[in-house]
Parts: structure tokens; sequence; C-alpha cells
């Protein structure tokens, strides 16, 4: 088991801090793969031995083999950077829009999951993926002038 949480006893999702393999691949056969939302039980951060059921977006995979998760919500999370709008879907019976919950990342075995929802759309899954993974830093700032852009200021014009 990787950094995080340890698993509940009851077994189900708890905070993950390892590796992840961020995968596609949904197919609602009765598994829970990635590319898809489904139900397991979520441990509270506050108190790991109580939680509630959950719907859960699937976005990859840890080395283990376990899913790895963020939460979902309907409630407005509108100017919470640590939640991103993904829109409604089929997961919701009242096609609500929902909140995705980026900064804690979950891990569930996939015989901890209660059931399977539905399929997140491509781009909705690939705008997550986008929010998730680490943006490059900018490039330093250039401190100073190189001797060409001197010539460059003191001629006013580019140089050949």
């Amino acid at each position: 088991m990787s950094e995080g949480e340890p698993e509940p006893e009851r077994g189900g999702a708890h905070t993950y801090a390892g590796p992840v393999t961020w995968e596609y691949a949904p197919e609602m056969d009765g598994d829970p793969d990635p590319g898809e939302v489904v139900w397991a039980w979520v441990s509270f951060e506050e108190d790991h031995s109580v939680g509630k059921d959950r719907p859960l977006a699937i976005v990859g995979r840890a080395d283990d083999h376990r899913l790895i998760g963020l939460m979902l919500s309907s409630r407005d999370r509108s100017g919470d950077r640590d939640w991103l709008a993904i829109g409604s879907g089929p997961w919701d019976a009242e096609r609500r829009p929902s909140w995705l919950r980026r900064d804690r990342i979950l891990a569930v075995a996939p015989d901890a999951v209660r059931r399977e929802g539905a399929i997140i759309p491509r781009a909705t899954y690939d705008s997550v993926i986008a929010a998730m993974t680490p943006k490059p830093p900018p490039p330093p700032e250039r401190e100073g002038w190189t001797l060409r852009d001197g010539f460059r200021r003191i001629l006013g014009r580019p140089l050949p």
C-alpha cells in the first residue's frame, strides 16, 4: 500500500498519495473501469472510521491495480479552486451540474465499488486530467540584455 491514509476496515475509498497511471477505458460490463462514475463508500478525512456512499469519477489505476477516483458533488462549488465543474451527466438522475474534487485523490479496490453509474464523456475526462496534471513551470525570464539586444536598441532596428 502506498502513502495516504490506511484502507478503511470496512473497505471503500481512502486518500491516496502514490503514483497514478491515468487511463480511459470505460466499459459498462458490471466491473468498474477508468472513465466511469461509480459509487463506493468513502471515508471522511476527519475520521477514517466513518464515511458515506459517494459517486467517484474513476480516472486511472495505482501500481497495485486499485482504482484511482475523485469525489463528485452536486453541491454548487463555484469559486472553490479545489473543485472542478464538469457539467451534468447520466451519473446524476436529476442531471444536476456536478463538481469534481481535485485536492483529494482516492484509491479503491474494484471489489469495494458498490455499482457502476455512467461513462464520463472523453472530452470531460481529458479536461479533468488536464486539471490534475501539474503544469510545467514557466521559462525563467531573461535577465539583462545580450550584445545583440544592445545593438538593436542603439541602432533602433533589427540586426541582419
